[in-house]
């Protein structure tokens, strides 16, 4: 069966129509996104900005607050920097003042104990030790300082050199001679030798060093060092700074600082003394003899205290019959 021409034609207009329309509808479309993008763009960058500006007020204000927080926080800090440092100086002040009566309570504690032991070792003397002290009498206080006469133009140290001393109580040992030659602005002449007769500076052997602050501060400087051999007998010293020293119209001062007596008679000492440094008429002897005792001996168990005793009850004998004084310390350490 075949279609007419009129059907075919009808067919193919409506076709056309259909395909005119579309692109009639693209094209306008195209026109009106042409012609509302320019707005739209303009908009949003006209927003950015606004939007940018607000940020950067923020990010102005975030700084400041970041600023001030800042230095809040620094003073904060400085003020616990203070706090920390003011705490530590009321530590350092606590533990000195703690120091200081640990110290206090050790002095009283270790007199205390040394008192006991003297009371103690005093009920058991021996006989000669016992008549020693039986005829012991003080001596005047005329021309003294600290108990010590003064009176003496020449000064001879004769200091104990044994380990118990140079261990343990030779810092003491510095510091009472500095103070012994304090009491004397100047003198004619120095010596130091130890108990055993054996001279500190031997390029003045038999003579006298001279008395100048070089000199002192060298003699300090070298007894710091000092540490030959020594039997802790004094005896050895004291007849040879005699026999060496004395002449007649000289005022001499012997200083003997120990802490123990090893020798088995303090009699025979005290009489060897008696013939080298012999009275004259007056009855004032050749040259004075001092004695300082350290008590490093009082610090071990009773049983091994007997020299330390000895020590003191011979040097008190010596100082009593040769115009002296003795000076028992209640401490070997310098503070």
């Amino acid at each position: 069966m075949r279609m007419s021409r009129r059907e075919i034609e009808g067919v193919s207009l409506s076709f056309l129509d259909v395909i005119s329309c579309g692109f009639g509808a693209i094209i306008l479309l195209l026109v009106l996104t042409k012609v509302f993008e320019p707005v739209v763009i303009e908009d949003s960058i006209t927003n950015l900005e606004g939007y940018l500006v607000d940020l950067q007020q923020d990010l102005f204000d975030l700084r400041g607050e970041a600023r001030d927080l800042n230095r809040k926080m620094i003073r904060k800090e400085d003020m616990q920097q203070e706090q920390i440092v003011r705490l530590a100086e009321l530590r350092a002040e606590l533990s000195a003042m703690q120091a200081e009566h640990k110290k206090t309570l050790d002095k009283t504690r270790i007199s205390t104990e040394i008192e006991g032991q003297l009371a103690e070792a005093k009920q058991s003397l021996t006989e000669e030790m016992a008549t020693l002290l039986a005829d012991y009498q003080r001596a005047a206080d005329d021309d003294k300082i600290g108990g010590i006469p003064v009176d003496s133009e020449y000064v001879i140290f004769i200091i104990d050199t044994s380990g118990s001393m140079y261990n343990y109580a030779w810092p003491l040992v510095l510091q009472k001679v500095a103070e012994t030659l304090e009491v004397y602005p100047r003198l004619k002449g120095i010596q130091v030798m130890n108990d055993m007769g054996n001279y500190m500076f031997t390029q003045y052997a038999g003579a006298w060093i001279p008395d100048t602050d070089a000199r002192r501060r060298a003699i300090i400087e070298r007894l710091r060092s000092w540490n030959v051999f020594s039997n802790s007998s004094p005896v050895e010293g004291i007849t040879k700074a005699i026999s060496t020293y004395y002449r007649p119209g000289r005022k001499i001062s012997l200083y003997v600082f120990g802490d123990e007596f090893s020798g088995r008679s303090i009699q025979r000492v005290v009489d060897t003394v008696d013939r080298i440094n012999r009275a004259n008429a007056d009855g004032e002897r050749l040259v004075r003899i001092h004695g300082v005792g350290f008590p490093v001996q009082f610090a071990n168990p009773p049983r091994y205290q007997e020299t330390g005793i000895k020590f003191s009850i011979l040097m008190r004998e010596l100082c009593a019959r040769n115009g002296g004084t003795f000076v028992g310390l209640n401490d070997f350490r310098a503070y």
